[in-house]
């Protein structure tokens, strides 16, 4: 494996044990790694502090991210005082970190293996699995392994029992079991080992999850090598379907590399992010279960991943939207889980502390039940953007329940648009006439009209379409402009600001260069923004819930998008660099930011600010002046056919 050659060095002087009881690591400490099914956080240090089994919304297994003391975790790491760098295998999910000591150098590999389904088909492995290997480089190291598995939320007791070279910690007919090249023993609930190392020596440790028996037995060894080797060539082959050549590449490759991490294979749906209830300010209560699929997040989803090349998880993902919503339409929800199922109800873990007390620990998510005008315009708008995209609609999406599903959609946009609605903030103070879902409405019937115009859906109700889409945009203008603070507002007739009105531009609703256009950009940098950062809306706004949450690192790069789109490609470019240096070592974003110090905040890592991040690259680039991948590539395209065409000269 490559030499790693780490752009931040994280040391960690205080000898034993991965972290203090009842110590946090920063958000910003974390990797993620996964296997399109689930996923694990883990530290700097060598510890998985987070991992839900067997999907993304399950109960987790390793909690220690929101109970340092009870949560439970897994860490491997040198038993003397380190240094320690970390990086991404180039092109992969794949995690190394460098453990530095003044005995020698070692690197611990961490992955979840993944295979094509057609080798699945061939190899018996584990429902789940994940892979850790320890290897000297230089010299030799000393290391504490502690495994102290906590399933179910740590809401259950624990039984560690040793069978051969494997610890089963069962529940009920789950078992959890772990396989080791190094003999742990067991106190109480914990399992640990101490053991030793000389340079070209390594050692693995395998843990799966199996729900039905026999459990398979995960794989050590040259094994363990074979499992190593395929899972690195997968995210290589995958990611060479990227198509973005500009000069943010790097940035581009990791964050889809993350959307396919974050996505559920099976069914192509997308989490907003693995975890839940990282707090958007420490010791506040605005903490939430971001482990399911929202639909607002719909059209700039597919926008990001097809304009980036990956064009197979751009339709998967509108085939989930298609599938999920048509399970509840035309009433939809704000969100599903990854099977489109629509009960996700809301409650706390009181037995759980919260990440750095931050409570209450939240599962499920109660906006669920929320009126949310825009989502219908997401739905409608993400079919319309992959047509539009050159994606096609093959006949089991496009069956006439569909068709009818997204013409009802329309219908319920002319039907309600005039209605008070959440927001897309889902704010729990009540319904209120939000100009960005009016906003939305009126582009969802835009969509609509042109699916029709393509004869995708019926032209029959065009007519009205184009009618209400008119009176919305008489409306907007009239009540969601105000003269005074020459802005458009959040709510009608108000005098609040909010970062979601960067959208209007972006959906077509008014030239990105007309002077109210203009002048909410600078109203919302002059009030929401701080440098490069800008909060959601009013701190100070009253929303049904406590003060206080960071900034909102995607509405930074919509407004890098509202800059390009305006002209301003230059000042586009310096905000967007400002932003990119606010990732990680590791180049991940959380949800949000803490203003004053730069401290992650919110769910990490966050499936629309990486979403955003591939938007504001790829609009550069057009603004820029050259063809946008997608382009690109259609041009090339045009050019082989062109010369296919071309008689041959003999």
């Amino acid at each position: 494996m490559a030499e790693v050659t780490p752009a931040v060095i994280l040391s960690h002087e205080d000898g034993e044990g991965s972290a203090p009881s009842g110590a946090y690591e920063p958000i910003s400490a974390y990797a993620v790694i996964g296997d399109t099914r689930s996923c694990a956080l883990v530290s700097a240090h060598g510890s998985i502090d987070w991992l839900c089994w067997p999907r993304f919304d399950s109960p987790s297994v390793f909690a220690r991210l929101l109970d340092a003391s009870r949560g439970g975790f897994f860490s491997i790491r040198p038993a003397a005082p380190f240094r320690a760098a970390r990086r991404y295998l180039p092109g992969t999910n794949v995690l190394e970190t460098t453990f530095v000591t003044e005995s020698g150098k070692a690197t611990l590999t961490d992955l979840m293996p993944v295979m094509s389904e057609e080798l699945k088909k061939q190899r018996l492995a584990p429902f789940r699995e994940l892979l850790r290997r320890v290897e000297v480089a230089e010299g030799s190291m000393a290391f504490v392994v502690e495994y102290v598995p906590r399933p179910q939320y740590a809401a259950v007791p624990v039984r560690l029992t040793i069978r051969g070279d494997e610890i089963f910690c069962t529940d009920g007919p789950v078992a959890v079991h772990l396989r080791s090249e190094v003999a742990l023993g067991i106190e109480g609930d914990t399992a640990s080992a101490r053991f030793a190392l000389q340079q070209g020596e390594r050692r693995d440790f395998a843990l799966a999850f199996d729900s039905h028996s026999p459990a398979i037995v995960p794989r050590v060894g040259d094994e363990a090598t074979d499992s190593i080797e395929r899972t690195v060539e997968f995210w290589r082959q995958w990611v060479e379907q990227c198509i973005y050549q500009g000069e943010y590449r790097d940035a581009v490759v990791r964050s889809a590399l993350l959307l396919k991490l974050m996505s559920h294979a099976p069914s192509g749906a997308i989490v907003a992010a693995p975890t839940t209830s990282l707090p958007e300010c420490i010791g506040g209560i605005r903490n939430w279960d971001y482990r399911f699929c929202w639909l607002r997040d719909a059209s700039f989803t597919v926008a990001a991943l097809d304009g980036a090349g990956f064009e197979d998880e751009g339709g998967a993902f509108v085939d989930w939207l298609l599938y999920a919503t048509r399970l509840t339409q035309p009433k939809l929800q704000v969100l599903y889980d990854v099977f489109g199922e629509s009960r996700v109800p809301e409650h706390e873990l009181t037995h759980l502390e919260g990440y750095m007390g931050s409570g209450p620990v939240r599962v499920g998510n109660g906006a669920r039940d929320q009126f949310q005008l825009d989502i219908y315009a997401e739905v409608l708008g993400a079919a319309e953007e992959w047509m539009a995209r050159g994606g096609k609609l093959d006949d089991a999406k496009m069956s006439q329940d569909v068709q009818r599903m997204l013409i009802r959609l329309a219908d319920t946009i002319v039907d309600r648009w005039q209605e008070p609605d959440s927001g897309i903030w889902e704010k729990r103070s009540g319904l209120q006439q939000h100009v960005h879902a009016k906003v939305m409405a009126w582009a969802g019937l835009q969509g609509a009209l042109r699916l029709a115009e393509h004869g995708i859906i019926s032209r029959k109700r065009v007519d009205v379409w184009r009618a209400t889409g008119e009176e919305i945009r008489r409306v907007v203008l009239e009540r969601g402009f105000n003269t005074k603070l020459n802005s458009f507002v959040s709510i009608f007739d108000g005098d609040e600001l909010d970062s979601s009105l960067l959208y209007i531009a972006r959906v077509g609703f008014l030239a990105a260069d007309d002077p109210r256009m203009l002048g909410t950009i600078e109203a919302i940098r002059a009030r929401l923004g701080r440098d490069e950062l800008l909060y959601r809306y009013d701190i100070e706004t009253k929303d049904g819930l406590p003060p206080g949450e960071g900034a909102f690192l995607a509405c930074s790069f919509w407004l890098v998008e509202a800059l390009a789109l305006a002209g301003r490609r230059d000042e586009a470019h310096v905000v967007f660099r400002k932003l990119l240096a606010r990732g990680n070592d590791l180049g991940l974003f959380s949800e949000e930011v803490d203003v004053a110090s730069g401290t992650f905040l919110g769910n990490f890592p966050q499936a629309l600010t990486h979403i955003g991040l591939i938007n504001a690259a790829l609009c550069l680039l057009a603004k820029d002046g050259r063809d946008t991948p997608r382009q690109a590539a259609e041009n090339r395209a045009a050019q082989e056919r062109v010369g296919e065409d071309q008689p041959k000269v003999q």
